[in-house]
């Protein structure tokens, strides 16, 4: 099952698993994650906060799934080792038949440290680290590694031989050390909120992360995260619009600093700025100083007909795989608008 373009050249569409801390039945996500696997489409990814355990959740998708890849989106690198990371990701392949993806990330200082309870230190390094060591132990490797985190010498071997020696790494990284280090050593890239506009330098910057470790270019797929609204009727638009800003001003208020500093980088400091100052007043205020400018290069709020145009456009871009917000409501209606995305 491949993970960076398609053969093609065509985009591959990915869903996100509905966030199960929020309102909404799990057991409605799990039939709209059938329904996409059963249209053809490519991944289902689900992430993991201060709520629900993500392997769980991970486990419920792979026994309800046939044939959809499925992706930890993320796995912080603190709250597990890297042996645990490796075991849980190789189970799950086994389990799968071969169809699993590991999403490793930083997370946050607020999260680490207040949450899980751990000190939120080289977080780039243990990116690096917890990379290489998975893949060592995928390849079932005598694991003596020494690095500045990580000092294993005894030479354990994973006991198990999972179906594949390698499962595709991707992580979330928007600052520019993180991405470069990203096109040195993953499969991908899983950015959220990076502005559709910015997608070349994306690129750019992938690729020659990828030539300082002598790979070739377009080695790291770039996978997006993307807020996608499918209106059926015009009268639904302007509500839309108006609830995808809730998330883009969640993470740039709420979400530490990271989405702030990458989307003023990109050329929205003055939103950036708007928006933290509305989260002192509420957070109707910070939605509402989501701009418009700010929502259309880094949400999809549309028509079936808009919503593939705009796909297409950021594909041709550089964007590899678009993974979409699954529709709301019954399954029964969330069919009719995923296949007529896919096709």
């Amino acid at each position: 099952m491949g993970t960076g373009p398609a053969a093609d050249g065509t985009l591959r569409l990915g869903v996100l698993a509905n966030n199960p801390n929020f309102p909404g039945a799990w057991e409605e996500t799990v039939e709209k994650v059938r329904i996409a696997d059963e249209l053809g489409y490519d991944s289902v990814w689900l992430g993991e906060t201060w709520g629900y355990d993500l392997v769980s959740r991970l486990t419920e998708l792979v026994i309800a799934t046939r044939r959809i890849a499925v992706g930890a989106g993320i796995f912080n690198v603190f709250s597990r080792s890297p042996g645990v990371i490796a075991s849980t990701m190789a189970t799950l392949d086994e389990r799968s038949g071969g169809r699993m993806r590991c999403g490793l990330g930083a997370s946050g200082g607020q999260v680490i440290e207040h949450w899980h309870g751990v000190r939120f230190e080289k977080p780039l390094r243990r990116i690096r680290e917890y990379t290489e060591i998975i893949n060592m132990i995928m390849r079932r490797e005598k694991l003596v590694y020494h690095g500045e985190i990580f000092d294993l010498e005894r030479g354990f071997r994973l006991q198990v031989t999972p179906p594949r020696d390698h499962i595709p790494i991707y992580i979330a990284a928007i600052t520019p050390k993180s991405i470069l280090q990203t096109g040195e050593i993953a499969d991908g890239i899983l950015p959220i909120y990076w502005p559709g506009r910015q997608l070349p330098a994306l690129r750019a910057q992938l690729d020659a992360g990828a030539a300082r470790a002598g790979r070739p270019a377009g080695s790291a797929a770039i996978a997006s995260y993307i807020t996608t609204a499918v209106i059926t009727d015009e009268s639904q638009r302007a509500a839309a619009r108006d609830k995808a800003r809730e998330p883009i001003a969640f993470y740039i208020g709420r979400m530490g600093r990271f989405y702030a500093e990458m989307l003023a980088r990109q050329g929205y400091a003055a939103e950036v700025a708007a928006i933290s100052a509305g989260w002192r007043e509420g957070p109707e205020a910070a939605r509402a100083a989501v701009s418009d400018a700010l929502l259309d290069d880094t949400a999809i709020v549309g028509t079936v007909e808009e919503t593939r145009a705009k796909l297409a456009d950021w594909h041709a871009r550089g964007l590899d795989q678009a993974l979409i917000s699954l529709p709301p409501g019954d399954p029964v209606s969330a069919r009719s608008i995923l296949a007529a995305l896919v096709r």
